[in-house]
């Protein structure tokens, strides 16, 4: 994995998600035919190396990306609150609504791509926001802890599993078989959870960027 330089992460933004202020990334790329927003996994942020290389080739795909913060720093030193499915699926959502509410933005199409269990809160919001979502992908994700939302969501989805992630698998099995939208489940071999193999991150961005390219177009 190598950022390749080409574009910028974006400009620093703030976003209200009352009764915190959540730091987060914008950057949308001059024509951009739709924009992703991320939802980071446990332990993580907006400066996810992983996170900011899919964004990077999202970018280069003429997509727009919004990387944030779904925890304050002193809410992120609390175990528990890391799996808070419903308090990262509010702020995912309260992001979402802030990013509609800049100037152009509201008018491109909108999709999720979340890791971990930020996946689990992408699937979520999804299935509350119905079809203002376009398309969710999830990168070595927990849809499990999605739940009772999963055969709600009505947005394309496509679940990238490492081939060597054998509980993963699984986990996203069971939540594929559940879900009622278009949906796609892609096995990158030879990659464990965090896809650090040498060219497994590439194949999980280019799979994303086929993606949203194919839904928010």
């Amino acid at each position: 994995m190598k950022m390749k330089g080409k574009n910028e992460i974006g400009k620093p933004v703030k976003i209200p998600a009352d009764p915190v202020t959540l730091q987060g990334m914008l950057a949308v790329p001059k024509g951009a035919r739709g924009i992703v927003v991320f939802a980071h996994g446990s332990g993580s942020s907006r400066m996810s190396p992983r996170n900011n290389f899919v964004a990077e080739v999202l970018r280069d795909a003429s997509l727009g990306t919004l990387l944030f913060d779904l925890l304050t720093a002193e809410e992120d030193e609390i175990y528990r609150t890391r799996f808070n499915i419903e308090l990262l699926t509010e702020r995912l959502e309260t992001a979402t609504e802030w990013l509609w509410r800049q100037s152009g933005l509201n008018k491109l199409k909108t999709g999720y791509f979340g890791a971990s269990t930020g996946a689990a809160a992408a699937l979520v919001a999804a299935a509350d926001l119905k079809t203002k979502i376009s398309a969710v992908v999830s990168r070595g994700g927990r849809p499990d802890l999605a739940g009772a939302s999963l055969p709600k969501v009505t947005a394309p989805t496509l679940l990238i599993v490492g081939g060597n992630d054998d509980v993963v698998i699984k986990l996203n099995n069971d939540a594929y078989d559940l879900m009622k939208c278009k949906k796609d489940l892609q096995i990158v071999p030879g990659a464990t959870h965090l896809f650090e193999e040498p060219g497994t991150l590439e194949k999980v961005a280019e799979l994303a960027a086929d993606w949203f390219t194919k839904y928010l177009s």
